[in-house]
């Protein structure tokens, strides 16, 4: 399993949009990503409904799990969206 912590710099945190972008980005890779909010929370990053649910905003720091498949690629790809869009 590899893991990063990420905090959410956009203004609005992770809204609709960006939402549905990781969701698609995360379906797209051989390895689960979930991601955990600092309360505990958690969710499969494959699922945009959960991803709302978690009620991200800016500021808030996200642990993201991936396991499986090419865990060391995959975390990179999924570290760069974060970094490139949230």
């Amino acid at each position: 399993m590899k893991q990063f912590t990420y905090t959410i710099t956009d203004p609005s945190g992770i809204h609709a949009r960006p939402a549905g972008m990781l969701a698609k980005a995360a379906k797209a890779l051989d390895s689960t990503v979930t991601i955990e909010k600092e309360d505990g929370k958690t969710a499969v990053a494959t699922k945009l409904m959960a991803i709302m649910g978690l009620v991200i905003k800016c500021g808030n720091t996200v642990t993201v799990k991936i396991e499986g498949g090419d865990e060391e690629a995959n975390a990179a790809v999924i570290e760069q969206f974060f970094k490139d869009n949230l």
